[in-house]
């Protein structure tokens, strides 16, 4: 019996032991999910001025960021004032597509990430189009959000929605900070993200609470008239608890300099096995693609690799005008024709989507090395119309350096890119007599390029932005370097042009910047030569105006038979310019013999600081026959 008592006295102890183990545990548990264990060891400030946009100041300066574009809302008024004081210039727009646009343009050309902030709901959806351009085009961009205060998402507050679904799709990480602690260490993950690997958009979400300083937050949080009895007090005690852990912590010294970025690199046996094929190749041709620009290679130092390579090359997006205006390795014309012809094709960042016919414009007999840092990418439609000899997922840009060096005294055949460039010369002279060729109204648009391109300055950014006068553009006008050459990309995208130009005209103050619109991309963007004005970037604007979205017309008409929806009308978009303080000009056939004289005026506007627009009314060619691609 006495065995028995005791045995019982110990199992009683035991699950005494336990029962108190469990409640123990669960406290901590629950104090953990509460905040108040970081309560004991982290203070809330409750009188210090402070507040979050002050720590996305700080992350975006240590990150070396200049700009940062927005359209001004009170979800993020916190981030521009704080950016402002610590000297990142503002530049806010007439839409929030336009200042993503622009951090998408100042991220091509400055090699660091663009950031734009916009306010919640509509100003996040109004983005959407060019966040997605930007994923496509893969340049790094950070997307500050505004939000509705933690407490209150998906209880009815102004402006609030599931901003975090939206762009889940399009962006490599999304994040919604919850507490100010936070802030540095998810901006500083997001630019890290952004850069590494195949280059994207980033996008923090930031409740208005977050931002703001405690004593503003405290007030909103305060309960007027709270319930009577213990339900009351409880919900007094939940509201409280939930402000200290806002802020517990929120002024400690945190590390705010940049994380390190992952870039994916061919191996030494992938390099050497294409050193081989290349060197055993009669008519090599190399395809160059945007990505072949991005950091950490200097341009310079790929446009040397290349003349050493001395293979041709069609440089495509933002790797035209790597070889300069003039190169004899840079072919423009007939790139069907000599891929039917090559040995071996380079694909260094270009990929085989609709540009390339999916593939089924590579020769099969071909070698092809591609090298792409998205493996989606670089297999894309590799199952149907063509196969890489060789795919490495790596850098394009150290991996052409890296292929220069071990093929250091060895150069291609010299009558291949000889015979490729004859073939330019005879199909540029064909389209020079287009040009010449007079329209039945208006000007002939080729030979509005033309001037254009014949006077523009050395220095000059172009950035395209339309549809059929600017595929016109692409076959006549030559970037004089290395990203000087702005277009969407893959995605297709209108629009663009002033935003664009705008970052452009920021990260290249010296340089004239040149935005080629069609009359419709126009419309969605005219409204920033208020932007150009109040900012002082004066830019030139050329628009061929043919009153019409002739790159839709020149199918549509002749397939369905109808001109539905594609009429414009021959609008006075100069005056439209000269309200937003610019400088408009219309230029019609009887200004022909002035044109050389006008476009030099409005370089002279321009240097002297302001804005301009020339409105060329245009006639038809037949130039460019089709435009629907499937």
């Amino acid at each position: 019996i006495l065995t028995h008592c005791r045995r019982l006295e110990m199992e009683i102890a035991t699950a005494l032991g336990c029962f108190v183990g469990f409640a123990f545990g669960g406290l901590v548990f629950v104090a953990y999910k509460l905040g108040l264990l970081y309560q004991l060891f982290h203070k809330t400030e409750t009188q210090s001025p402070r507040h979050g946009g002050e720590s996305v100041a700080e992350v975006l300066r240590a990150h070396g960021v200049k700009f940062v574009f927005t359209l001004v809302g009170g979800h993020i008024s916190p981030i521009l004032v704080a950016c402002e004081k610590l000297g990142i210039r503002i530049v806010d727009t007439r839409h929030e597509a336009t200042a993503v646009f622009a951090a998408d343009a100042v991220a091509r050309l400055s090699g660091t990430v663009g950031v734009a902030a916009v306010t919640a709901g509509p100003g996040l959806t109004n983005t959407v189009t060019a966040v997605k351009n930007a994923q496509m085009a893969e340049s790094p961009l950070l997307l500050l959000g505004g939000a509705a205060a933690t407490l209150l998402q998906g209880r009815g507050a102004l402006q609030d929605i599931d901003q975090m679904s939206l762009f889940k799709p399009l962006c490599k990480f999304c994040a919604s900070v919850r507490s100010v602690k936070d802030i540095a260490i998810t901006v500083r993950k997001a630019l890290a993200i952004a850069q590494s690997g195949t280059p994207g958009p980033v996008f923090i979400e930031f409740p208005i609470d977050t931002l703001y300083p405690f004593h503003l937050v405290s007030k909103e949080f305060g309960v007027k008239n709270p319930p009577k009895g213990i339900m009351g007090k409880v919900v007094t005690w939940y509201l409280h608890n939930h402000l200290k852990n806002l802020f517990a912590g929120a002024w400690e010294t945190r590390d705010v300099s940049p994380l390190p970025v992952h870039i994916p690199q061919a191996t030494d046996n992938q390099v050497q096995k294409c050193i081989e094929l290349v060197s055993r190749a009669k008519k090599p041709v190399i395809l160059l693609g945007s990505q072949a620009t991005l950091p950490p290679t200097p341009t310079d130092d790929i446009r040397a690799a290349l003349e050493s390579l001395g293979i041709p090359c069609f440089l495509g997006g933002m790797s035209r005008g790597m070889l300069g205006r003039n190169s004899p390795l840079h072919i423009r014309q007939n790139r069907s024709d000599a891929l039917k012809e090559a040995d071996l094709v380079l694909l260094a960042g270009t990929v085989c989507d609709f540009r390339l016919s999916y593939g089924r414009v590579l020769n099969r007999r071909s070698r092809i090395i591609a090298v792409n840092r998205d493996k989606t990418q670089l297999l894309k439609n590799s199952d149907m119309f063509w196969k890489p000899t060789v795919a490495i997922q790596g850098d394009a840009g150290s991996f052409l350096l890296r292929l220069s060096k071990g093929l250091k005294g060895h150069t291609c055949p010299e009558d291949w890119p000889q015979s490729l460039k004859a073939g330019d010369v005879t199909k540029e002279k064909a389209n020079r007599r287009k040009a010449d060729e007079k329209t039945d109204r208006h000007l002939n648009p080729l030979s509005v390029l033309h001037r254009v391109d014949e006077l523009m300055a050395d220095d000059s950014i172009i950035v395209a932005d339309g549809g059929d006068f600017v595929g016109s553009a692409a076959y006549i006008m030559r970037p004089r370097g290395p990203l000087r050459w702005l277009d969407p990309g893959a995605f297709g995208t209108l629009g663009v042009g002033g935003g664009f130009a705008l970052g452009a005209k920021l990260c290249r103050p010296e340089s004239e910047v040149w935005i080629i619109y069609g009359d419709g991309s126009l419309g969605y963007s005219v409204a920033e030569f208020d932007t150009f004005t109040r900012h002082k970037t004066p830019v030139i604007a050329l628009v061929g105006n043919d009153a019409c979205w002739s790159q839709i017309a020149r199918e549509q008409v002749p397939i369905l038979g109808s001109n539905v929806a594609c009429g414009l009308a021959f609008t006075d978009y100069h005056i439209v310019a000269d309200g937003y303080g610019g400088k408009g000009t219309l230029i019609g056939r009887e200004d022909e013999d002035k044109l050389d004289g006008i476009i030099k005026e409005a370089q002279k506007e321009t240097r002297q600081g302001r804005a301009t627009l020339l409105n060329v009314l245009i006639g038809k060619t037949n130039f460019r026959e089709g435009s629907i691609s499937v």
